[in-house]
């Protein structure tokens, strides 16, 4: 079957463009609002989601969940959420609201054995972590992503979503990017004034970790390049898309983190891969074109972050210090930490050495927190031989779902960002957790979706008239 590029257009697209560049604006001269929206924010999809009819539950669950993702590093940055990992637990909460009101697929049940396996590395924990360090903010920083996957993979196995419905969600994951990237022009808009040699570079992103900013754009630059092939009819909004997608790969670029920008090249191949196989030669022509323009829209942002740079950052990515010679480890230190994983492993292979014993080890060697960047590291060191079933149990069972389910051309996009992301920034953000939860959904044409939904409501009314009969 072949996917199909939208001709039609949400009236309030450009609105919410408009409103979400104001708000980086808002952010930056007043940044307490940030926290004032956070939480208007969050009580409107909570409201919504009680309040939706059940037809419409599932989408506002999906959107709230999609907009809080993407804007989690922003909220940190402004100092906006209630909590460091928030928008975790919000994702978290909208999912377990889904599964009160719309229940599970049996057939989820890997991902629920998943969640039970993270259970005896707090045990462990218990007795290993040393005696200075908050127990439950530590567990809580380790644990909270795999459990946001875990519940957001159990509500979003096979869930029915149109195409349609996909691509708002996605765009939902793009406009907190816009205010991200609206805010960092402002907060820095002379990248030649606070450069530090060719290594990431704090003051470049907003005064925050660039490894999340730069993960933060990576997901806006996929979701701004889905939108530029999917549903960008008009020349206008081409033109549009195309600039905020310049701008957001600029400010990426220039936070000297190469993580995020590497994960984003992955995940759009993933996708313009997926959709030049399964297009139509028509469609193809249109492809091509829109290719074309990407790449030199890409050229051009590359062209003007070297000249901010003052050439700084050829040699980041050419993996080479200020002065122009060659660094030996193209992993900035991660690779000594994913062997120090390793070895934790290999002292306790059965049960691992808990939860967040990773860190604390590093405490106690080093003087100095080094939380783990590589989410495979973590899970075979922390909870040992029970990690590689948790490893298997992820990449298995998407693959076996995507055997009976082909129509999600996202797929391999989704299942990209989370790989690529886990073995850089480990999941310190909810991004991952998401992208994965929604490689499991079952995307359906439109009238198929309308008549599951015609057909639950016609069942509902009869039993309700049954038992008014009664």
């Amino acid at each position: 079957m072949s996917p199909r590029i939208s001709r039609s257009l949400p009236d309030n697209y450009i609105a919410l463009v408009l409103f979400h560049i104001a708000l980086g604006f808002i952010f930056y001269f007043q940044e307490s609002i940030s926290k004032l929206y956070f939480l208007v924010v969050m009580c409107y999809f909570i409201i919504h989601i009680v309040l939706e009819p059940s037809a419409r539950k599932v989408q506002t669950i999906f959107l709230g969940c999609a907009y809080f993702t993407g804007a989690e590093v922003l909220f940190r940055m402004t100092d906006g959420g209630i909590a460091y990992e928030a928008s975790k637990y919000l994702v978290i909460l909208f999912m377990l609201m889904g599964m009160f009101f719309k229940g599970l697929n049996g057939k989820g049940y890997p991902y629920f054995f998943y969640l039970i396996l993270l259970v005896p590395s707090i045990l462990v924990a218990s007795g290993t972590l040393s005696y200075f360090v908050n127990f439950r903010t530590n567990i809580a920083f380790v644990l909270s992503g795999p459990v946001c996957l875990g519940i957001a993979a159990l509500f979003c196995y096979e869930r029915k979503v149109t195409n349609r419905q996909l691509l708002d969600i996605i765009m939902y994951l793009s406009l907190p990017a816009i205010s991200m990237t609206t805010y960092l022009f402002l907060y820095n808009p002379s990248v030649k004034d606070k450069l530090s040699g060719a290594v990431s570079n704090a003051a470049l992103s907003g005064g925050f970790g660039p490894n999340q900013v730069s993960t933060a754009l990576g997901l806006g630059m996929f979701a701004m390049v889905v939108r530029l092939f999917m549903k960008s009819p008009t020349l206008f909004l081409k033109v549009l898309n195309l600039i905020i997608l310049g701008a957001m790969t600029f400010r990426a670029i220039v936070t000297f983190s190469r993580g995020g920008v590497f994960a984003a090249i992955i995940v759009i191949g993933a996708f313009l891969g997926t959709l030049f196989y399964h297009a139509s030669n028509k469609m193809r022509n249109q492809i091509v074109v829109s290719f074309f323009l990407l790449m030199l829209t890409s050229g051009l942002s590359w062209v003007v972050s070297s000249n901010q740079t003052r050439g700084l950052i050829d040699k980041r990515y050419a993996n080479e210090n200020s002065k122009g010679i060659k660094k030996g480890d193209i992993t900035t230190g991660r690779l000594t930490l994913f062997k120090e994983e390793i070895e934790g492993f290999l002292s306790s292979p059965f049960l691992g050495i808990g939860a967040s014993r990773v860190k604390d080890r590093r405490v106690e060697a080093y003087g100095t927190q080094l939380p783990s960047h590589n989410e495979i590291g973590r899970l075979l060191s922390e909870h040992g031989i029970l990690g590689i079933i948790i490893i298997m149990i992820l990449i298995i069972k998407p693959i076996g779902f995507r055997t009976g389910n082909k129509r999600n051309y996202y797929f391999y996009a989704f299942l990209a960002f989370w790989f690529a992301t886990i073995n850089h920034s480990g999941m310190r953000i909810a991004a991952p957790s998401l992208l994965y939860a929604f490689a499991l959904l079952n995307v359906v044409p439109e009238r198929v979706y309308r008549k599951t939904i015609e057909g639950k409501r016609k069942a509902k009314e009869s039993s309700s008239s049954s038992v008014i009969t009664t």
